[in-house]
């Protein structure tokens, strides 16, 4: 969604009806996660995905007659063997997707959502999905106000709740509620995306394989920034547009930048100087991964000054290094490509082992 929004709101300004399809629910094996997105708009323009191209026919068409009707519609597209040329997808999972129109008379609130988006401002967008409220209901929530409403003040002031905590997690997914917000029943579905600032990924250490990680991180979404106390290394000329460039000693520039548990931090400086300190501040604050260039001699000595320097053991087990998965890489460019692996693997859960020798689903549950 976070990607076709632009387009989305350019619509919505212009007051031109679209149809918009949302992934809600997954189960076993799908292709996209909840909160994907496809949207049909004028001139049957279409933007975005929900299946990778399984279901997309199916749900143009399902948009097209929402736009229509002006009903919203919730259909869960599997995979059929007995009909080889139904809608279906292959990789043998279920979606199930929300399809509504978008007007501004039918949802007020979308384009406050869509601006708070492009300016980075947190919110998350409650859309009934179905049960006794009316299906497409909008709700949009930010950490200090609410616009729209979901039928009832009860409902409201339960989802608001959820809202604000799924926010701060970045979370998104599908909730149950009674008609008036009562946690205990799940008459009313209620699918709530939040939409949180990307995370951060800070590397540290202004070398050629930060340049490359820096790309990769900026590629998977991360907002990027590269930090080393020596100038002539940390010019914004050799890093991707739109990476922040800092020149500071790196443990100085971590102890006054927040982190969370989505926070990224990737330790390449190699020298002891500055490896020991920052990796001192790093691995008592709060960060999703740690991880720290070297040989297995450089991990052996930076070990042996941090616990020197009174880490104790379950700080130290924190941190990733050497850093990057086993993937044999030599070039800048392929120790990247390790580091993002390691940092997706750890994410989700995943091995890090090659799929042909792993069994179950390709696509487990996210832990």
């Amino acid at each position: 969604m976070r990607e076709i929004l632009p387009v989305l709101g350019r619509w919505y300004a212009a007051r031109v009806p679209f149809g918009l399809a949302t992934v809600v629910d997954v189960s076993r094996s799908a292709p996209r996660d909840p909160g994907a997105a496809m949207a049909v708009g004028p001139d049957e323009e279409v933007v975005g995905s929900v299946s990778g191209g399984c279901v997309e026919g199916a749900v143009f068409e399902l948009a097209r007659e929402v736009v229509a009707s002006g009903q919203a519609r919730l259909e869960t597209f599997g995979y059929s063997d007995e009909d080889a040329f139904a809608a279906g997808l292959t990789c043998g999972g279920e979606i199930t997707v929300l399809v509504r129109a978008v007007t501004p008379e039918l949802d007020p609130s979308f384009g406050a959502v869509a601006a708070s988006v492009a300016a980075a401002e947190p919110v998350t967008l409650a859309t009934v999905t179905g049960g006794p409220a009316a299906r497409g209901a909008a709700l949009a929530v930010w950490p200090d106000r609410v616009t729209g409403t979901l039928g009832n003040r009860g409902l409201d002031a339960a989802v608001t709740a959820d809202a604000r905590g799924e926010l701060a997690l970045g979370a998104t997914g599908l909730r149950h509620y009674g008609p008036r917000g009562q946690r205990r029943e799940d008459a009313v579905g209620v699918f709530l995306q939040s939409f949180a600032p990307p995370p951060r990924m800070l590397v540290f250490g202004a070398i050629d394989y930060a340049a490359a990680v820096a790309r990769a991180g900026d590629f998977l979404g991360y907002r990027v920034t590269v930090c080393d106390a020596r100038p002539v290394f940390a010019t914004p000329r050799r890093f991707p547009e739109g990476v922040e460039v800092v020149v500071e000693w790196p443990h100085r520039y971590l102890r006054e930048t927040g982190t969370d548990d989505r926070t990224v931090i990737c330790v390449l400086t190699h020298d002891p100087k500055f490896d020991v300190p920052l990796l001192q501040e790093a691995l008592r604050r709060p960060a999703a991964y740690i991880g720290a260039m070297g040989s297995r001699r450089t991990h052996d000595d930076r070990m042996k000054r941090l616990r020197e320097a009174g880490l104790g053991e379950d700080e130290l087990a924190r941190l990733r290094s050497p850093v990057g998965l086993d993937l044999g890489a030599r070039t800048p460019e392929e120790v990247a490509v390790s580091v993002a692996a390691e940092i997706v693997a750890l994410r989700w859960g995943g091995s890090g082992a090659p799929l042909t020798v792993t069994r179950g689903a390709v696509h487990p549950p996210a832990p």
